[in-house]
C-alpha cells in the first residue's frame, strides 16, 4: 500500500511542478488546472481506446494540455481579462470539452494496454517519469528563458523596461504549467485504471498545499532544489492524507484536511518568527539578571 501511496505521489508530483511554474515562478492564481489535469486523463484513454501506443497518448495529452494554457494566456494577456477569471472559465469550458473527449463521464482503463501493463514495477516508472521532468525543469530554468520566466513574477517592471514582452513569457510560462499538469493526468489515469471527467477536482489545492509543506519543511536543506522539495513535499502530503485515512477519517473529509494542512503550515511559518523573538528577548533577560 505505502508503494502505491508513494507511486501516486510521484504523479502528482508532476502536476506540483506544473503549479510550481504558474504560482511560484509567474505569481499568477492559474485556476484552469483542475480543468486540464483531467483533460490529459480524457485524451489519453480516448487515445488508448483508438487503438494508440501509450507513448502517443501521452504526448497529446502534454500538447492539449500546453493549448489549455495558450488560451488562458490569449484571455489574460490579450483579451486583459483577470487570471483568476481566465482560469474559472477555461476550467468550466474544459469540463465540457472532456466530456466531448470521453464520450461519457468515465472511461475504464483496465483492458487495455498502458504504461503501467509492463513488467516494470509502477514506483519505477513513476520515478523515472518525476525525475526526468524534473531534471528537464531545473535546466531550463538555467537558461534565458527560465530567467525571463522567473524574473516575470519577480519584477514584471524590470522586465518591461528592458524590452522583454511580459504578455508572451506569461503565455508560455502557462503553456508549460498546463502541458506538465495534463502530462500528470496522462499517467494518473493509466495508473488508477480509469479516467474521469472530474478527477481534477480539488487539483489546483493538492498541488498548493504540496509546494507549501515541501518548501516549509525542507528550506533549509540548502542542497535540495526547489523542484526537489515539492517532489518530497508532494510525497509527504500523499503520506500524511494516507496515514490520517487510516485513523478512521472518512474519504470525504480529504478537502477539510488539506485545507486544515495549508493553514498549519502557512501559519507555522507566520508564527515561527515571533517565536523565536520571543526566545531572543527572555534569552537577553536572563543574561541581564
Amino acid at each position: 500500500m505505502l508503494m502505491s501511496v508513494g507511486t501516486q505521489g510521484l504523479v502528482l508530483g508532476l502536476m506540483v511542478l506544473g503549479v510550481y511554474i504558474s504560482y511560484r515562478l509567474l505569481n499568477l492564481a492559474d485556476m484552469s488546472v483542475d480543468g486540464s489535469f483531467a483533460l490529459g486523463g480524457a485524451v489519453v484513454a480516448a487515445s488508448l481506446n483508438a487503438g494508440l501506443p501509450p507513448a502517443a497518448g501521452i504526448l497529446l495529452a502534454l500538447s492539449s494540455g500546453m493549448a489549455a494554457g495558450f488560451v488562458t494566456g490569449i484571455l489574460q494577456v490579450k483579451l486583459k481579462i483577470s487570471s483568476l477569471l481566465s482560469g474559472i472559465l477555461v476550467m468550466g469550458a474544459l469540463y465540457s470539452i472532456n466530456l466531448r473527449i470521453m464520450g461519457r463521464a468515465n472511461i475504464p482503463l483496465f483492458n487495455t494496454k498502458h504504461l503501467f501493463s509492463s513488467e516494470l514495477s509502477p514506483i519505477i516508472i513513476a520515478l523515472v517519469l518525476a525525475a526526468a521532468c524534473k531534471l528537464l525543469l531545473d535546466q531550463f530554468l538555467k537558461t534565458g528563458l527560465g530567467y525571463a520566466v522567473k524574473a516575470v513574477g519577480d519584477n514584471p517592471q524590470m522586465v518591461s523596461s528592458l524590452g522583454i514582452k511580459i504578455g508572451s513569457i506569461k503565455i508560455f510560462g502557462l503553456m508549460l504549467s498546463n502541458g506538465l499538469i495534463a502530462l500528470s493526468g496522462s499517467i494518473m489515469a493509466q495508473f488508477q485504471g480509469f479516467a474521469d471527467a472530474s478527477m481534477g477536482i480539488g487539483t489546483l489545492v493538492l498541488g498548493i498545499a504540496s509546494i507549501i509543506i515541501g518548501q516549509t519543511l525542507l528550506k533549509k536543506v540548502r542542497f535540495l532544489k526547489e523542484t526537489s522539495m515539492i517532489l518530497i513535499g508532494t510525497i509527504i502530503y500523499q503520506l500524511t492524507i494516507f496515514a490520517v485515512m487510516n485513523r478512521g477519517m472518512a474519504a470525504s473529509d480529504m478537502k477539510l484536511l488539506t485545507s486544515a494542512a495549508i493553514v498549519l503550515f502557512l501559519g507555522a511559518g507566520q508564527l515561527k518568527p515571533g517565536i523565536n523573538a520571543v526566545f531572543r528577548k527572555r534569552g537577553l533577560s536572563h543574561a541581564k539578571n
